[in-house]
């Protein structure tokens, strides 16, 4: 078998376990194993959703709520440890939505997924037209305390504008240590319009979770002393033309996109509607987070009980 193997280019152990299922070292054939090997092609398998109506219902469920395969696997493995009847990989979802969809999981399912992920615009175009770099004090994001960089200590956050058609913008904001998302209606992209929003949100916060904010040289935050007065929250800002700086607002800004495509205007949504789309983030298990979900993570470590 060694030697079978090594003139082959395969470990010992597969050309032993191919052997072994086509009648051992004294019965193999070589075109009867070919041809078994096409007839186990062939043959129908059973898809895992289909025989689990609980997992399926549990799977399409998530789906709706924009969660992806990837997230809901992760969930899955979280609430039900033991239980392998009622996990699935994120692959095996893939393939019930786009290869066994039939019977399985209504075609409907696939629209909620995300299925364009945002381009970065080249470094000479992101720029153009913006106004950037012109904050007066500005305070360097070099500056920030390094446990803001680490992630340790909750309370510091990301913050940007998402734009809709119609000059019409969310302010959003995602709080580093967690991934905690919340939105915030502006009126417009000035600044006074985006730090009053801002800083009515912000002093709705515990003090535990009012440390910093990091923002781009946008001049919607030219006001950020103002800011700053009203909340007791220092701004830092990023380097020019250094998106990857805020990372964890940039994610969740594409996150956004799910709901709020471009394109299409966005002042027509309410403070309440915000704050829901914000929950349904909040409840989406994320990977980085070892598949808890922002909300729980904010509450473990803020100490509070939570229902999930």
């Amino acid at each position: 078998m060694c030697q079978i193997a090594l003139q082959l280019g395969r470990s010992t152990s597969t050309i032993t376990r191919e052997v072994a299922r086509n009648g051992g070292s004294h019965r193999y054939r070589a075109h009867e194993a070919d041809a078994n090997a096409w007839e186990r092609a062939r043959r129908p398998k059973a898809c895992v959703l289909s025989e689990n109506a609980r997992l399926r219902r549990l799977v399409a469920a998530k789906l709706k709520l924009q969660w992806a395969p990837v997230q809901i696997a992760g969930w899955l493995r979280r609430e039900f440890r033991g239980n392998k009847d009622m996990q699935i990989s994120h692959e095996t979802i893939y393939r019930s939505l786009f290869i066994q969809a039939r019977g399985v999981l209504k075609k409907e399912l696939v629209a909620h997924l995300r299925t364009n992920r945002l381009m970065r615009q080249a470094k000479l175009a992101s720029a153009s037209g913006q106004g950037r770099g012109r904050i007066s004090e500005a305070v360097s994001i070099s500056e920030r305390p390094a446990e803001a960089e680490d992630r340790a200590v909750p309370g510091h956050w990301e913050g940007d504008l998402l734009a809709g058609s119609g000059n019409s913008y969310i302010a959003t904001l995602v709080e580093r240590h967690s991934r905690y998302v919340m939105l915030v209606k502006v009126a417009g992209k000035d600044t006074a319009s985006v730090v009053s929003a801002l800083i009515k949100q912000v002093n709705k916060l515990p003090a535990e979770l009012r440390r910093s904010l990091t923002w781009d040289r946008g001049t919607e935050m030219a006001s950020h002393k103002k800011f700053t007065i009203a909340t007791d929250v220092q701004v830092y800002f990023c380097d020019p033309q250094s998106p990857w700086q805020r990372g964890s607002n940039e994610n969740t800004n594409g996150l956004l996109r799910q709901y709020f495509p471009k394109g299409v205007p966005v002042d027509g949504y309410s403070q309440a509607e915000l704050n829901k789309v914000a929950a349904r983030l909040n409840g989406r298990p994320r990977q980085t987070l070892q598949f808890m979900n922002p909300a729980e993570k904010l509450a473990e470590t803020l100490g509070v009980a939570t229902t999930g």
